[in-house]
């Protein structure tokens, strides 16, 4: 549907279907992300794994019951990543390739609200777009309050700044990571 702005102090990015390819074809790996943010700060936010109800929730100020890995490094690491793909800046081929060469382990879940849930509660290390700025502020919004609540980071591979603004145009590439040293590390790995 795209926006609707009433002119309100606050806005709800939601993505309804994230992972709507899986949920086309009928594999079970879909989620729902909503993010209230208010005078540009995110006040909740809320994952839920479509297809069991399972769902990582998050409040300013408030305490979560869900910790990252805490990893820091990215040997040996437990990485999901976007698909490596041409895009109007190039190709991710190669970034995908270094990233998955250092990796103890590499999955394409192909739900990155799904996949961030996952790096929330520990079972994965981090996920990444490996900078084909594919990620649009309904992917990440959520993301941007309950990962740090759980001890990770998000941040873009090139360190844009992420814009709560209805505009659907704007692109990143987000990392989502355990720990601030281990989302720079993927940056600097993915920029070569």
């Amino acid at each position: 549907m795209g926006f609707i702005d009433g002119g309100h102090a606050a806005t709800v990015i939601i993505d309804p279907v994230d992972g709507s390819a899986n949920a086309v074809a009928g594999v079970p790996l879909t989620c729902f992300s909503a993010a209230l943010v208010i005078d540009g700060e995110i006040r909740e936010s809320l994952n839920v794994w479509l297809q069991n109800g399972h769902a990582v929730w998050a409040r300013a100020g408030e305490p979560v019951a869900y910790r990252t890995s805490g990893r820091t490094a990215l040997a040996g690491a437990a990485v999901d990543m976007l698909r490596p793909k041409t895009h109007a800046g190039g190709d991710s081929t190669a970034a995908w390739a270094r990233v998955a060469q250092r990796a103890g382990r590499v999955r394409i879940l192909s739900s990155s609200c799904l996949e961030a849930m996952l790096v929330a509660e520990g079972a994965i290390d981090a996920f990444c777009d490996p900078g084909s700025q594919t990620h649009r502020i309904v992917d990440l919004a959520a993301t941007l309050m309950f990962i740090p609540a759980a001890g990770g980071a998000v941040i873009d591979v090139q360190g844009q700044p992420f814009s709560f603004g209805p505009d659907l145009t704007l692109r990143w590439s987000g990392i989502v990571a355990a720990s601030r040293d281990l989302a720079e590390e993927l940056a600097d790995t993915i920029r070569g």
